[in-house]
Formats: C-alpha cells, structure tokens, sequence
C-alpha cells in the first residue's frame, strides 16, 4: 500500500469522530472515567495523524520509503489495541495492564521510525 498523506488524514478524522463521540457519551452520562481514553484518542489519533500527514506532504521523499510504510502499519495497528486495553484497564480489568504495555511499547516503536525518517531523510 502506498503511503498517501490522503490515507492519514483519513484515518485521522475517524479518531477525530471517535474522540468527539466518546467526549459527548461522557458528558451525557456524567461520568468521565474514560477522560484518558479521550485525550489520547483525540492527541495520538486526530491530532497526531493529521501531522504525520502534513508532514508526508511537505516533504514527499518521506512518504514513499520503507521506514513510512513500517511507520505506517506499525502505527495503524498498535493504535486501536492501545486505546481498546486503556479503556478496558480504566474500566477495571487490571489483567489488561500487559497487552496495554506491550501495544504502548509498539506504538512508541512507531513514532521512533517516523522519527528516524525524518532525522534521516527530511530536506
């Protein structure tokens, strides 16, 4: 798959859509346990991939090589099981706690080879 900034935004303005609901269901209900879930749904989702995306944009050479589409992959699938595991830790299930290290360590992994890519390749 190529590595399209039209891609990030996309997916960025699910989570965008994502965070509102979860912010709106919190705010109906009075409880905002989930607030955490919230926050990173909105900064590790919306905010976050709309950069990379604009990123990708200003500097194409970026978006077409092997550390992008690892970037890419890697990031798109840690995200959702990071944020699914922090909302089942919050709501309770500390057994939980070891999938949420783990897929936090993955996303971390993510932004290190976005950060590769652009130390390395960014002119």
């Amino acid at each position: 798959m190529e590595n399209t900034t039209a891609t990030w935004f996309k997916l960025a303005v699910l989570y965008l859509v994502i965070g509102v609901a979860l912010g709106l269901h919190m705010a109906k209900s009075g409880n905002h346990g989930m607030y955490p879930v919230h926050a990173h749904i909105n900064l590790l989702g919306w905010v976050s991939m709309s950069l990379f995306g604009l990123i990708y944009r200003q500097f194409p050479a970026l978006a077409g090589n092997k550390l992008a589409k690892a970037h890419f992959w890697i990031y798109n699938l840690a995200l959702p099981v990071n944020m699914a595991t922090l909302y089942m830790y919050l709501g309770g299930n500390a057994g939980i706690e070891p999938v949420l290290g783990v897929a936090s360590m993955v996303l971390g992994l993510a932004i290190a080879i976005f950060a590769i890519n652009v130390l390395k390749n960014a002119k």
